[in-house]
């Protein structure tokens, strides 16, 4: 689905990639864990298209991609850790406009998320008016609404209330039975523990491990993710 071969990205001298290689295939949940600074946000655009890389290629569905074709982001739902939309739009503008962006007429739609969260309901109201966890709603619902093949979601469950959260994260497990990929990037460790098939970890740019959740449990003795992730940091001689 996703192969990354040995890309490399630099801000100034700061190299934020190295020389990361992988692949990501459909029916996966792959979480992201990382320090601060792992270069996790800047992967995550990369695969995006919105950070071009200095040097290797990303292949999506066996094309390598470029600035010249950005057709491939159709198959793609994004959900940011913070949504930014234009403050007067109204949010029953802001879906109407995504359908007309996407030349959509309606069929085929993933509403599901838009009815549990009653968006309906403040289609009226204006962006600006919206509280952080509404916000993360809006989000959600956009991220699935066209039935994408790839959902990147980062920071998902921030800011929202029980449950909200608790709808969003069965929604996102009921997904995973239909043969997508979900990148998902968190620091609450229980989330990916409920939603990762593979945990992907990153240091300074570099893959550190790229293993399945229950194969970590295994090589490490640990049920909890966050102490089997320290305990196989520790094996190989990292320190926080």
């Amino acid at each position: 689905m996703i192969q990354v071969q040995h890309i490399k990205k630099s801000f100034g001298k700061l190299c934020v990639l190295h020389d990361l290689s992988l692949n990501l295939e459909l029916g996966q949940s792959v979480a992201i864990v990382g320090p601060n600074g792992s270069g996790k946000t800047t992967f995550i655009k990369t695969i995006l298209g919105m950070v071009m890389p200095d040097s290797g290629a990303i292949v999506f569905n066996g094309k390598t991609l470029d600035n010249s074709d950005a057709s491939y982001r159709h198959l793609i739902g994004y959900m940011p850790q913070i949504g930014r939309y234009p403050d007067n739009m109204q949010v029953g503008q802001l879906f109407d406009m995504m359908l007309d962006l996407r030349h959509e007429n309606g069929q085929n739609l993933d509403e599901e998320l838009i009815e549990a969260y009653q968006l309906p309901a403040i289609y009226q109201k204006s962006m600006r008016t919206l509280s952080g966890g509404t916000r993360q709603k809006v989000s959600a619902a956009l991220a699935f609404l066209f039935n994408p093949q790839v959902l990147i979601l980062d920071e998902p469950t921030a800011g929202l209330d029980p449950l909200s959260c608790e709808i969003l994260k069965q929604k996102i497990l009921r997904t995973q039975q239909q043969n997508r990929l979900f990148i998902l990037s968190s620091h609450i460790m229980s989330d990916l523990e409920e939603l990762s098939t593979h945990i992907l970890y990153l240091m300074e740019g570099q893959v550190v491990f790229n293993k399945t959740l229950e194969a970590l449990r295994v090589e490490t003795g640990h049920k909890k993710l966050g102490k089997a992730i320290a305990s196989i940091m520790a094996t190989n001689g990292y320190q926080a």
